[in-house]
């Protein structure tokens, strides 16, 4: 698909959003010069046990975390909410999941339709959560879908799903993830800048990068495009010596990242927001261990 099929197939959808946005909560999106620069999070998906949702997200609070985020696929919104307002910890996200399953860049369009649905289902339940973001895999290659294919399958669907974005207020932020796609912060740079809205932009895995490149240089070519982070570390000896996902299987701060060079690019850019843990979770001893670990690669004062 040409470039120029791609901007008339999404003009309508584009159209129909509103230029004057939704804000969600100012506990959610407001980061004063004079506080961190870094709010920490959690994924709610981290917390192990059979607790309720108010213990867990008392677990972490007690852990040292400013915020949570969850996965789509938890939609009981009304237990969320009563979770959120009785521990007073902020939802400041949505995972959307599904988008693996249901990708935007598959060939069958009922897939297709599935995924904007999804988004669109997605991008509601956060504005209800008081969230600002949700988490998507923009589109995945492999042998049965082509690189070109899924680049332009996934502008032209994930565009249908920005009016609600606009209208809600939520943005939809792409990950980078191990799909095959997006493999280059320039490529990365111009798919989100193809969207021309202000409702797009890039949930950055600084870990998910290492096995490609450098998180420091992808940050410096992203730069404002950035509104999130997830947290994760990975290591290129373990890579090297036990096999490609092995490679995460090292605490923060003790594998391949370069903190200081990430924080430096962080500052350069002017970056000050959430950065969310995506490590393995555990009970309140363990995320303990997780928020401090963050405080040092952060260069966040200590719990």
């Amino acid at each position: 698909m040409q470039r120029r099929t791609f901007l008339a197939g999404s003009a309508a959808a584009l159209a129909a959003a509103s230029t004057l946005r939704a804000a969600p909560p100012a506990a959610v999106t407001e980061f004063p010069e004079d506080a961190a620069r870094y709010r920490k999070a959690v994924k709610l998906s981290m917390i192990s046990g059979e607790g309720s949702l108010e213990e867990k997200f008392a677990i972490a609070k007690a852990a040292g975390f400013a915020g949570i985020e969850i996965d789509s696929s938890a939609r009981d919104v009304s237990a969320l909410l009563a979770a959120r307002d009785a521990v007073g910890l902020p939802i400041h996200g949505v995972v959307y999941g599904d988008s693996w399953k249901d990708r935007f860049s598959a060939a069958d369009a009922a897939v297709r339709a599935r995924a904007v649905a999804g988004l669109q289902q997605a991008l509601r339940d956060c504005e209800q959560l008081g969230g600002s973001s949700v988490l998507v895999i923009p589109g995945v290659v492999d042998e049965d879908t082509g690189y070109a294919d899924a680049y332009a399958r996934a502008e032209l669907e994930i565009a249908k799903a920005l009016p609600v974005a606009e209208e809600t207020g939520v943005d939809v932020l792409f990950e980078n993830v191990w799909n095959n796609f997006l493999l280059s912060p320039l490529e990365f740079a111009r798919f989100i800048d193809g969207f021309d809205s202000p409702a797009v932009g890039a949930y950055f895995d600084v870990g998910n990068v290492v096995r490609i490149g450098w998180p420091e240089q992808w940050i410096a070519v992203l730069g404002d495009r950035i509104r999130k982070l997830d947290v994760k570390e990975y290591s290129r000896k373990l890579q090297q010596s036990d096999g490609l996902y092995k490679g995460f299987g090292v605490e923060l701060g003790e594998g391949s990242v370069d903190w200081d060079a990430v924080r430096a690019a962080l500052e350069t850019i002017g970056y000050r927001g959430w950065a969310t843990a995506e490590v393995r979770g555990g009970d309140l001893d363990r995320l303990t261990d997780v928020a401090n670990r963050m405080n040092a690669v952060l260069g966040l004062e200590s719990a």
